[in-house]
C-alpha cells in the first residue's frame, strides 16, 4: 500500500519505522502471546516500557535530576486546570503570555481558579508574532509565567525563551517538543500532549522541578494532584500503557536518528525548502506568519483567493498530500512538518507547489 503525504496538525504522522515495528508485535509482545495492551500495568513487561520511555526521555531532553517525569492523561487540556489549581494560590497572580488560541484556552481556565494577568500579546498583530522579549511586563506576586512555545493555528514560534531570576515560567510545548535542545533548567514545568511529535493521542508528558511539589495544597482531588502521581510514578491508576509503548517507540527513534542535534538539523532542512518556496514565489504564496517568528513545526500560507485555495486543497488531495487545509479559526493552508515528516513529503510539496503555482499564475 502507497502511504499518503501526511501534513495533519495533530493526531499526526508518525514514523513508518515505528508503525511498522508496533505491527509487528501488535498480537505476539517479544514473543509473550499477548498484545502489549493486553499485558497488566502492574507486570514487569509494561513496567519495563513504562520505566524505559522515562529514562529515554530525559535521556534526550537533558532533564536534571532535580525534575521529575510524569505520565499522565487529559491531553494538555486538563493542564490548564491542573496547573492553576496546584500552583496558583490566593495572594499570587498567573501571569499569561498569549500567542494564539491554546494559550489564551489556558488563560480561560486559569481565570476560572484564581487572579491571572496578560504578561504580553501579539493578539494586536493577529497573533502573527511572538511578543517582543523586552516589552514583557512581571509581577512581584507571579505565581508563574506561562507561554505556549510553538503555535500550531497561526505558525508561530518562540525561537528563544524569555529568562528572568525571579520568575517561574511554564510552558505548553505540545506541538514542539522533542524538535530541538532544550533549556530545561529555565522552567519549572513543561507538558505536551503526545500527538505532535512524541506519539499517538492518549498520554500526556509532564516535567516538573521537585521543588514545586511543597507548595501543592492538601485539598485537591487526588487524580489532580500532582504529588499523587508522583508517588505512585504515574501509575496511580491504570496508565494509558499503549500510547506509552508507542512513545517508547518514538523515543528509541529519535535516538537512533542520532538525538534531537540530527532532529533539529533535519527539521531545518524541511522549514527552509518550504519556507523558500513559500518567499520566492513572488506573492502566489505569503505566509501568514512574521519571519523572525516563524514556526519550524506548522508552516502556514495563504494563495491571492480562496478559489485558489479550495482547488490548491482540492488537487493536493488528489495528489496524495493530507493535512493541508488551515484550521477552521484563520482558514488558508497549513503544512505541519513535525520531526517523523521526512524529507521527501516535504520535497513532493515543494514540487506541488511549484506546479501549481505555474498552472495558475495570474
Amino acid at each position: 500500500m502507497e502511504r499518503r503525504y501526511n501534513f495533519n496538525a495533530g493526531p499526526s504522522a508518525l514514523p513508518q519505522d515505528v508503525l511498522s515495528h508496533a505491527q509487528s508485535e501488535l498480537l505476539n509482545y517479544q514473543q509473550q502471546g499477548m498484545s502489549i495492551m493486553e499485558f497488566s500495568h502492574r507486570s514487569k513487561e509494561y513496567q519495563r516500557i513504562h520505566d524505559g520511555a522515562n529514562e529515554l526521555l530525559r535521556e534526550l531532553l537533558k532533564i536534571p535530576d532535580d525534575y521529575e517525569v510524569l505520565f499522565l492523561q487529559g491531553g494538555a487540556s486538563l493542564q490548564f486546570s491542573m496547573i492553576p489549581m496546584n500552583l496558583l494560590h490566593q495572594g499570587y497572580m498567573a501571569n499569561y503570555l498569549l500567542t494564539g488560541s491554546w494559550s489564551q484556552k489556558a488563560l480561560t481556565e486559569a481565570q476560572k481558579i484564581g487572579e491571572t494577568y496578560i504578561g504580553g500579546s501579539s493578539k494586536e498583530a493577529d497573533f502573527k508574532r511572538i511578543p517582543d522579549l523586552n516589552a514583557l511586563k512581571y509581577g512581584e506576586n507571579d505565581a508563574y509565567v506561562h507561554l505556549t512555545s510553538n503555535n500550531t493555528i497561526h505558525g508561530t514560534q518562540w525561537k528563544s525563551f524569555p529568562q528572568r531570576k525571579e520568575s517561574r515560567f511554564i510552558a505548553d510545548m505540545s506541538s514542539d517538543i522533542l524538535s530541538r535542545s532544550l533549556p530545561i533548567d529555565q522552567f519549572g514545568l513543561i507538558y505536551a500532549g503526545a500527538q505532535k511529535n512524541l506519539g499517538p493521542a492518549g498520554v500526556t508528558v509532564v516535567i516538573l522541578k521537585k521543588d514545586l511539589l511543597s507548595e501543592i495544597p492538601d485539598n485537591l482531588p487526588t487524580m489532580l494532584d500532582y504529588r499523587t502521581h508522583v508517588d505512585k510514578k504515574s501509575l496511580y491508576n491504570t496508565p494509558p500503557s499503549f500510547a506509552i509503548y508507542m512513545l517508547s517507540l518514538v523515543l528509541e527513534w529519535t535516538k537512533k536518528k542520532g538525538g534531537l542535534k540530527e532532529i533539529e538539523k533535519m527539521n531545518a532542512e524541511k522549514t527552509k525548502l518550504l519556507y523558500t518556496t513559500i518567499d520566492g514565489s513572488k506573492g502566489f504564496y505569503s505566509g501568514t506568519a512574521e519571519a523572525d517568528s516563524r514556526s519550524s513545526m506548522n508552516v502556514t500560507f495563504t494563495l491571492p483567493s480562496k478559489e485558489l485555495e479550495d482547488l490548491f486543497l482540492k488537487e493536493a488531495e488528489e495528489e496524495g498530500f493530507v493535512g493541508l487545509k488551515g484550521h477552521r479559526s484563520v482558514g488558508g493552508c497549513r503544512a505541519s512538518i513535525y520531526n517523523a515528516v521526512p524529507l521527501n513529503s516535504v520535497k513532493a510539496l515543494s514540487d506541488f507547489m511549484h506546479t501549481f503555482h505555474h498552472k495558475h499564475n495570474i
